[in-house]
């Protein structure tokens, strides 16, 4: 019961990521506000887990501070604020519309910022943490996801910012940086022929991981068992940024033998 009687607020809160850490910290204690920009989805989790649901898009500062006031005004405190909400888009920098680059900022990072801001005063005095999805993308360049490469280096490095700022006012800000997972958003590798596999042999582990093992991360750097973790990016990829993306010469090399067997 890491989170016993403990308030946290989850952007993005209605599927994947988001939803399984609603899941997990309410099992262990937690009264979770559940934030999507889908109504419907935000409801169905807050219902799972008994929390409450708000409706919301992130990349409005007024609807951001409308969702944490109504967090401070239902239970009165606010313990752990999970800023999951995100976007992706594909697209090099001549083939991107500015629009489409400027709604991926707004959600993957001016959100975090607008959370932050509004949540904070309320967090001071006492234990208390913000947890923020970054990516490995934010630790290097992709092809063809320049915007979303972009907020998420904004992100983990925003996120270092807060921690140095508020670490004596008993706040703690980590980031999580996943890979590729499991989630509604990357469920269109399936459609593309040769996409998954081909994503999947990039990766160590040979797999993708799992929002309820993401969700376990953010737990932890949210949980007091983290008490002295403070401005990490927290990488859980499966190993894939361990790799240096050189050939796997054990493959080869099996290959060759066989080939010279035969």
């Amino acid at each position: 019961m890491r989170f016993k009687d403990k308030v946290a607020l989850i952007t993005g809160g209605g599927s994947g990521i988001g939803a399984a850490t609603a899941r997990l910290m309410a099992s262990e204690g937690a009264h979770v506000v559940v934030v999507d920009l889908v109504p419907e989805a935000a409801a169905a989790v807050a219902r799972e887990t008994g929390g409450m649901a708000l409706a919301a898009d992130v990349a409005d500062r007024s609807a951001v501070e409308s969702v944490v006031a109504k967090t401070v005004e239902a239970h009165g405190r606010l313990d752990v604020l999970v800023n999951n909400a995100g976007i992706g888009c594909f697209g090099r920098t001549p083939d991107l519309e500015p629009e489409t680059w400027e709604r991926v900022i707004a959600i993957d990072l001016n959100a975090v910022f607008y959370a932050c801001r509004a949540a904070i005063p309320h967090m001071t005095g006492r234990s208390t943490a913000i947890v923020n999805t970054a990516s490995i993308s934010g630790m290097g360049g992709d092809y063809g996801f320049t915007a979303y490469n972009a907020a998420k280096a904004g992100v983990i490095n925003y996120t270092r910012s807060l921690a140095v700022d508020h670490a004596r006012e008993g706040i703690r800000v980590n980031c999580l940086c996943p890979g590729l997972i499991a989630t509604p958003l990357t469920a269109s590798a399936k459609t593309i022929p040769g996409l998954e596999a081909g994503w999947h042999d990039t990766i160590p582990m040979g797999r993708a991981g799992t929002p309820e093992e993401m969700a376990e991360v953010i737990a932890f750097l949210a949980s007091d068992a983290a008490s002295y973790v403070t401005g990490a990016a927290f990488v859980a990829d499966g190993g894939q940024t361990a790799w240096t993306g050189q050939p796997n010469l054990y493959r080869y090399a099996a290959a060759a033998a066989e080939g010279a067997a035969a």
